[in-house]
């Protein structure tokens, strides 16, 4: 039997504006599909204080069973916060916005998908959105866990990220 060394796990941040459903759905997934293997956070440059109740009932469906909350980019930014390996912004806007410094100088790269918090319309058109985005994420997240990060470097790391984030859903 082979045994092997434990490892901490991979510690990905997500970041959106408002932090109530892209980058929460996003923390959902990888934390479920990652399987110990990676820790993952969400945050927002300016957090709208509540989870998109959608997004809360879609990573509870998948089996997310922590607490989901907005809060800002800042409380990753301070001393004590956890190490962030890589972060990865989910919406166009913070994409485009002035980050924190942030602490060990993670990889990062944009994997921008649509607002489902922006849709109008009757529930079932909102519903409709919100499982659109989470299937989009999700295919992301699957992409992340596949890439050998045992043998990547830095450099190979931030580009495979950044290609996870060029490639159209399906």
């Amino acid at each position: 039997m082979l045994l092997m060394t434990a490892r901490p796990p991979i510690k990905v941040l997500f970041l959106c504006t408002g932090n109530s459903a892209r980058s929460v759905m996003a923390e959902a997934l990888l934390n479920v599909l990652g399987e110990g293997r990676f820790q993952a956070f969400s945050a927002g440059s300016f957090p709208s204080g509540t989870v998109q109740p959608i997004a809360a009932e879609l990573a509870r469906a998948f089996g997310y069973t922590a607490p989901l909350r907005s809060k800002s980019w800042d409380e990753f930014a301070e001393p004590g916060a956890p190490a962030i390996d890589i972060v990865i912004t989910v919406c166009d806007n913070a994409a485009g916005e002035v980050c924190p410094i942030w602490p060990g100088q993670p990889v990062t790269a944009h994997w921008g998908v649509p607002d489902p918090a922006g849709v109008q319309g009757p529930d079932a058109q909102r519903r409709g959105a919100f499982q659109s985005v989470w299937a989009m994420l999700c295919q992301r997240v699957e992409q992340l866990l596949a890439l050998p990060l045992e043998t990547l470097d830095r450099a190979a790391l931030q580009q495979a990220l950044r290609a996870i984030g060029r490639v159209e859903s399906a």
